[in-house]
């Protein structure tokens, strides 16, 4: 058996269909739509712009992976409405969503105190309206067909922990962890599962616009020593999707190689700062 014949029984999606929002971007949505389609669903790759789904998902269907693309804007209800509409006409049975869109522009960093009502409103709209609402219709249409399902939605580090200088954005994502939750114990008796991926620093397109490569300070600041990639974003998502996980709902996986685990007193060999004595640090890291 092939390695995708193996993938595909495995995650049991064949015969599934999966909405990706944020297909088009060439970072972790664009290696889900991959990922998932690889795993046997039929995927409805969603991008605002024509040419980012021409240039990241379009050759995935080159490829022979069953993949659909579609132009729509999901912050908007006739984009939603558009989505949905191809969703139905899509060879096999609705199943998922993944929530990759959102994000946040490069001006959007600042101190708490410059943030105008205008910025706070555009950063939850991009990050946490939209997830809202295309899990709301995903979910309605499950329900009228009687279908269980899986929704998946991306979070941040930001908003587990602090976000300086980025605060709407990390409030955001914040609030989507305690939508996923509240959102998964109203599902939950239609079968209908809920959870969330908080990816750490990842190598993207949109994150390169702001960090730079220093592998020494990813050695410093991440446990396992360097940045996540987005095909390492995508495997927890179609864990979340797949039948290996149906009993896993109202849950936020970090995805971050340890980020988290950091703390700043922490040196490159992860003994505390604190410790004068090296002949003592040496004998703990033996």
């Amino acid at each position: 058996m092939t390695d995708d014949g193996l993938t595909q029984n495995f995650f049991g999606l064949t015969g599934r269909v999966v909405i990706v929002a944020g297909a088009g971007g060439g970072g972790i949505g664009t290696a889900v739509t991959r990922l998932i389609a690889r795993a046997g669903a039929t995927v409805i790759g969603v991008s605002r712009s024509k040419e980012n789904l021409a240039e990241h998902v379009e050759p995935l269907a080159a490829e022979g992976l069953s993949v659909l693309s579609v132009a729509a804007d999901v912050g908007t209800e006739e984009g939603v409405a558009t989505v949905l509409e191809r969703a139905r006409s899509a060879p096999g049975e609705l199943h998922g969503l993944v929530n990759v869109a959102g994000g946040a522009a490069v001006r959007t960093w600042m101190p708490a105190t410059r943030v105008t009502r205008e910025d706070w409103r555009a950063l939850f709209a991009q990050n946490l309206e939209t997830m809202f609402f295309m899990s709301q219709a995903v979910a309605a249409e499950l329900k009228s067909q009687g279908r269980p399902g899986s929704l998946v939605s991306l979070s941040s580090i930001s908003g587990m922990n602090t976000a300086p200088f980025h605060i709407a954005y990390g409030t955001a994502k914040a609030a989507l962890v305690a939508a996923t939750r509240t959102l998964a114990v109203e599902l939950a008796q239609d079968g209908i599962r809920v959870n969330a991926v908080a990816p750490g620093v990842t190598e993207t397109p949109a994150s390169g616009t702001y960090v730079d490569d220093d592998p020494q300070r990813d050695r410093r600041a991440i446990a396992m020593g360097r940045r996540g990639r987005p095909e390492e974003q995508a495997g927890p998502i179609l864990f979340l999707l797949s039948d290996l996980s149906t009993y896993v709902t109202g849950q936020t996986l970090l995805v971050d190689g340890g980020l988290n685990l950091r703390w700043t007193h922490l040196g490159d060999d992860h003994t505390s700062l604190f410790l004068k004595d090296e002949n003592f640090r040496a004998s703990i890291t033996r």
